[in-house]
């Protein structure tokens, strides 16, 4: 196939949606095979079998970026997630004493389709939570509040949080972050998943009555009150993972009553009621080594992504691993990085013309790596 070609150099995509897919990882290997270690793919556990077997790397957001910034060879980064994973790519890849150590060169943070975002990301935008800042300071003193966010969001919202003496979380130390927030105030603003705030708050003995829920579409406070607000601790950001929002109690308690040796293992993004239930609650990381770790005919319900489920129980046939909704949940943006999209952008990345780069505004990745620092630095 010869690809169309724009006035500008770039390949055309539409080109691409008809080639199969031998053929496209065919050559997706061969400019692999040209740029060497100079490339790096890296490839979130939510995506599709066929992209994770070109990847590099293979993890959760911010342990690929990480993985991706140590490397002292590589000189451009596809990443086959979303559109928040290579902003934080960019951000750490490109810190000033990165850029120095390569003589003042960048590396490229490449998506292959912008399209590719995050709806809990979407769910908090920074204009909604200055404004919510704001009308915190009209009620209780914000210098006595510590913003944390979710990894799960825009380079702005860590921005934010960096400059106002804040924190990036991930699942995995969550726990960990809040309680670091609580050492600095006696409050937290979290966001922009409300599930894992209130379920590792709960975990963490915080009453749920202590945990008012702002609604950044209410101009009234929130849709909560001064007087939750001034006996909270921590304050939830109405946002969630649409994907894990579909797991309900029912399906926890129907595997309970097909499969009684059956364990339910579950992401913190899970609704509270569908966390208390399950026997086991964890980031995609601990997930996976749960899994990887169990006996062989151990029985499992797992609660986070389709194709990382799917995943799992290819490579564990010795244990029975169930999806624990009925209803198909998969990232459906994170599925938008196909084997065409990965052609497309790696091409043209070979022909010179490297298409959707991600470039953080130097301010706001400043400030953003400074939450991500603070992160780094939790013990």
């Amino acid at each position: 196939m010869s690809a169309a070609v724009i006035p500008d150099g770039i390949l055309e995509f539409d080109p691409y949606r008809s080639v199969a897919n031998e053929e496209l990882a065919t050559r997706i290997d061969a400019v692999r095979a040209q740029l060497g270690s100079r490339l790096l793919i890296l490839g979130h556990h939510y995506q599709q079998d066929a992209v994770i077997a070109h990847s590099d790397l293979r993890g959760d957001s911010y342990q690929l970026s990480q993985s991706a910034a140590g490397s002292d060879e590589c000189r451009w980064i596809v990443f086959c997630g979303v559109h928040f994973m290579a902003e934080t790519a960019d951000i750490l890849a490109n810190r000033p004493e990165k850029i120095a150590a390569r003589d003042g060169q960048r590396v490229d943070v490449i998506l292959p389709d912008m399209a590719a975002g995050c709806s809990m990301a979407d769910m908090a935008a920074i204009e909604q939570v200055e404004a919510a800042w704001e009308d915190l300071a009209e009620v209780v003193d914000v210098d006595q509040i510590t913003p944390v966010t979710y990894v799960n969001s825009a380079a702005s919202l860590k921005a934010f949080c960096g400059q106002r003496g804040g924190v990036v979380c991930t699942s995995s130390n969550a726990r960990a972050a809040l309680e670091w927030a609580f050492q600095q105030t006696p409050r937290v603003l979290f966001f922009p998943d409300q599930h894992l705030g209130r379920n590792t708050s709960l975990g963490m003995g915080i009453d749920a009555d202590e945990m008012p829920v702002w609604n950044p579409h209410d101009d009234q406070l929130g849709g909560t009150t001064p007087e939750a607000l001034q006996q909270s601790r921590v304050i939830l950001w109405q946002g969630h993972c649409s994907v894990h929002q579909m797991f309900r109690a029912e399906h926890v308690r129907q595997f309970r009553e097909r499969y009684p040796a059956i364990q339910i293992l579950v992401h913190p993004e899970c609704m509270q009621e569908v966390n208390d239930l399950a026997d086991i609650s964890g980031s995609t990381g601990k997930i996976i080594e749960t899994v990887r770790g169990a006996a062989a005919g151990t029985e499992w319900a797992i609660g986070t992504e389709l194709h990382l489920v799917n995943r799992l129980k290819s490579e564990h046939p010795e244990q029975e691993i169930h999806f624990l909704s009925p209803i198909v949940c998969m990232c459906a943006t994170m599925h938008r990085i196909d084997l065409a999209h990965l052609c497309w952008s790696l091409e043209n990345l070979l022909a010179g013309h490297p298409v959707n780069t991600i470039s953080v505004e130097p301010e706001t990745a400043r400030w953003a790596r400074v939450a991500l620092e603070r992160m780094l630095k939790i013990k």
